[in-house]
C-alpha cells in the first residue's frame, strides 16, 4: 500500500482482502467492484485494478474508488472506472468526497502519465470542482423484484412481452441453463452473430471461460433453442441480492419465437425464487431506442 500526497492511501482490490469487506458492506457496490470481476478483467485484457481510499493501512475501508489502468493502441494510455462495465459508482460515505478522488487521479492525466480519466457512475457525478465533463449517457434499467410473480407478469407489456412468452411456451422451445462448456459454446455462436450484426467485434471466448471461473455459481448461462438450433441466449451475473443480466444474443431468424423475452421471464423468476431483490438490466445507448423500449417493457 502506499500513501499519497493527498492523504489517499493507493491499495490492490484484488488481494487485499479489505477491498473485498468494503464491497460486500457498501450499499452501492456491484458486481463490477468486485474482485472476481477485477480478477478476469486482470487475467484476459491484462488491466491493472487500482483503488484509492482514505483509510489507512491496518484499518477497516470506509470508502474507496476502484479504476484499471488501460493501455490501449487504439485508445491510448487511460484511467478507466471501470472497464466493460455498465455502471461503477464511487464508494463514498459523502458525496462530496467523490471530488477528493478524482482530483487525485486528474494529477495523473496532468502530469502527462495518462492521457485521460474516465468514471461510470450511476447516482454520483462530480461537481464543476473537478475537470472532468459529461462525455456520453445512457439509460439505466432495473427490475424491483419485491412484488409478487403475478403482479410481475401483469407489469410486462402486454403485447411487447407477455404476448410472446405464450408465443415461445406453445412452440416448446426448449430451455437450458448453466456454464458448461456445450452451454458456453452454444452461447457464444449467438454473440458472435450479434455482435457482427451489430458490426462490433466479438469479445474472446477466453473472456467468458475466465468469467465462468472466476464466479462460479454466480454466473449462469440460460439457452433457448427450437429443434436443435439456437434461439436466444443470456449471461447473467449475481452478486447480494442482485442478479445482472450482463450479455444478450440472439438469432434474428427466430425472433418470432419469442425466445428473448421468454428467456427474461425466466429469469425474473428464478432471481424472484432465488431470494434477490433486483434484476440489474445493465445500461443502454441513449440512441438505441430499440433497446431501451425493449428494457422499459
Amino acid at each position: 500500500m502506499e500513501k499519497t500526497a493527498t492523504n489517499l492511501y493507493e491499495i490492490d482490490p484484488i488481494n487485499d482482502p479489505r477491498w473485498a469487506a468494503l464491497v460486500e458492506k457498501h450499499p452501492r457496490a456491484s458486481v463490477f467492484h468486485t474482485p472476481k470481476w477485477l480478477k478476469a478483467l486482470h487475467r484476459v485484457y491484462g488491466f491493472k485494478p487500482m483503488a484509492i481510499s482514505t483509510c489507512a493501512p491496518g484499518s477497516e475501508l470506509s470508502d474507496g474508488l476502484v479504476y484499471c489502468h488501460v493501455n490501449s493502441w487504439l485508445t491510448g494510455r487511460r484511467l478507466v472506472s471501470l472497464p466493460f462495465s455498465d455502471h461503477c459508482d464511487p464508494l463514498v460515505e459523502q458525496p462530496a468526497d467523490v471530488d477528493d478522488f478524482l482530483q487525485y487521479l486528474e494529477q495523473h492525466v496532468d502530469q502527462g502519465r495518462w492521457r485521460n480519466l474516465e468514471i461510470r457512475p450511476v447516482s454520483l457525478e462530480p461537481s464543476s470542482n473537478t475537470k472532468l465533463v459529461r462525455s456520453s449517457a445512457y439509460y439505466f434499467h432495473h427490475v424491483d423484484l419485491s412484488p409478487s410473480l403475478d403482479e410481475l407478469r401483469r407489469n410486462c407489456h402486454k403485447d411487447g412481452v407477455q404476448r410472446k412468452v405464450r408465443r415461445a411456451e406453445r412452440e416448446g422451445l426448449k430451455y437450458e441453463e448453466g456454464r458448461s462448456p456445450e452451454l458456453l459454446q452454444k452461447f457464444y455462436r449467438l454473440l458472435v452473430m450479434t455482435r457482427r450484426r451489430h458490426r462490433l467485434p466479438p469479445q474472446p471466448l477466453e473472456w467468458f471461460r475466465s468469467l465462468i471461473v472466476a464466479f462460479g455459481n454466480d454466473l449462469e448461462i440460460r439457452v433457448v433453442s427450437k429443434d436443435g438450433q439456437e434461439v436466444a441466449s443470456i449471461l447473467t451475473l449475481s452478486n447480494k441480492k442482485t442478479m445482472v443480466y450482463k450479455y444478450g444474443c440472439s438469432n434474428p431468424a427466430f425472433h418470432n419465437l419469442g425466445g428473448m423475452p421468454f428467456l427474461l421471464w425466466r429469469t425474473i423468476q428464478e432471481a424472484k425464487e432465488g431470494g434477490f431483490e433486483e434484476l440489474d438490466l445493465g445500461r443502454s445507448d441513449s440512441d438505441n431506442q430499440g433497446l431501451v423500449e425493449f428494457k422499459d417493457r
